[in-house]
């Protein structure tokens, strides 16, 4: 799309600030600099529903020099977007084939034999080498071979690459609960993943390794070792609430416009269920986006939005394509812009906001935006709260992907 392009108003779009993805990332790298790290930022879920390829060169740009992601179709979208940076993929099917991964040099997460075979396999039929970070369990109880099979894991893979099938460029681990800093099982985790890196040393090996998640990163800087993995505080939300060492950015804000406003009297019921009754006369502003776009049907009488240079509150229960918020006496009119959540810097709620209200964290919020029956566009300099038409073409904005 031309970045100067006026498009008409989607009824729910989602801005993102590819900017402060690239500052965010910019600080967090400067964090793992001083430890002697390098960074890998995770781009999973689309992005965190950012939008993967955005996300990706906005980090790269920051100065990462790694990307992460689950599977390989994540890490291969890369590649078809243009990435050439490392990439490391770490969820994967019982059979996979890896064909791919290795002619496209994609590093691939080994937690079990069966993946190393199948790895193996394809190395074999491309004639090229393929990229192996071999993942230890230390306590999350998730995935990442056990104590117990890691020996004979890393011995197998030493044989593979003494037999110039594969490299293994590192060994890696995820914490359980870095973001409670103080918490007895990070120093514990710590020690077996030095005891599995050890191990590693001794067959012969010489990897790299990455332990350090968006907590770590921020809070244990004896963690970073080789390479830090910063994921949700790419996007701006910290994780670690009380840390403001570094500032993030929050680069996500959902918005839409009032599509219907009416007058109604006192004691006139809102919504399903008539679980909101007007305490006077009012004014009620429609907005077209309700759970079928990522908004959660908890928020339902527990968030307001930014409307007309005030939050108001939700009349009623949020619907599948729609809910009403209550404007008082205030004037509102068609069209008028509303949004959801973003930076916060004028007052409208946040993604945290969002979250704490329901029980959740921020991270299911963002990644559930995943691509809404809006529109997702990409802005390079800052969401605002304008109309959504003029903030396009005020803003330089480009289609995401």
């Amino acid at each position: 799309m031309d970045a100067h392009q006026t498009v008409p108003p989607s009824r729910a779009e989602l801005v993102v600030d590819a900017e402060a993805i690239r500052q965010n990332v910019a600080l967090l790298a400067e964090t793992a600099r001083r430890s002697g790290a390098a960074t890998m930022a995770v781009v999973k879920a689309d992005g965190y529903g950012h939008g993967a390829l955005t996300a990706a060169n906005a980090a790269l740009a920051g100065g990462a020099r790694w990307l992460g992601v689950r599977s390989q179709a994540e890490a291969l979208h890369l590649r078809a977007g243009g990435v050439t940076a490392d990439v490391l993929c770490w969820l994967h099917e019982p059979d996979e084939d890896f064909t791919e991964a290795v002619r496209q040099r994609v590093a691939v997460s080994v937690a079990a034999p069966r993946t190393l075979h199948s790895l193996i396999a394809a190395a074999r039929r491309t004639g090229l080498v393929a990229h192996v970070h071999l993942k230890i369990d230390t306590g999350l109880s998730r995935n990442g071979a056990t104590g117990a099979d890691w020996p004979g894991l890393v011995a197998a893979a030493a044989e593979a690459e003494r037999a110039g099938h594969v490299v293994v460029d590192a060994v890696w681990s995820h914490l359980a609960c870095a973001d409670e800093p103080g918490h007895p099982s990070i120093d514990a985790q710590a020690a077996r993943f030095d005891e599995a890196w050890q191990t590693a040393r001794a067959a012969g090996l010489r990897p790299l390794r990455h332990l350090a998640n968006s907590a770590a990163t921020l809070t244990r800087p004896d963690l970073h070792f080789d390479l830090v993995r910063p994921g949700i505080a790419c996007y701006g939300l910290n994780p670690v609430a009380d840390h403001t060492d570094v500032r993030l950015r929050p680069a996500m804000t959902l918005r839409s416009r009032v599509v219907l406003v009416k007058r109604v009297a006192a004691g006139e019921g809102v919504s399903y269920g008539l679980t909101w009754t007007a305490a006077r006369d009012t004014t009620l502003a429609l907005i077209p986006i309700g759970y079928a776009d990522g908004v959660p049907r908890l928020l339902s009488g527990r968030m307001s939005v930014w409307l007309a240079g005030a939050r108001r509150p939700i009349a009623g229960r949020i619907c599948m394509d729609q809910f009403v918020v209550d404007c008082g006496d205030d004037v509102v009119e068609p069209g008028d812009p509303v949004v959801l959540f973003g930076p916060g810097d004028h007052g409208e709620p946040t993604a945290t906001e969002w979250a704490d209200a329901i029980g959740t964290i921020d991270y299911e919020i963002v990644t559930g935006m995943h691509r809404p029956r809006g529109r997702r566009i990409v802005v390079d300099g800052g969401p605002v709260l304008l109309d959504a038409g003029r903030a396009r073409s005020e803003q330089h904005a480009e289609a995401d992907e």
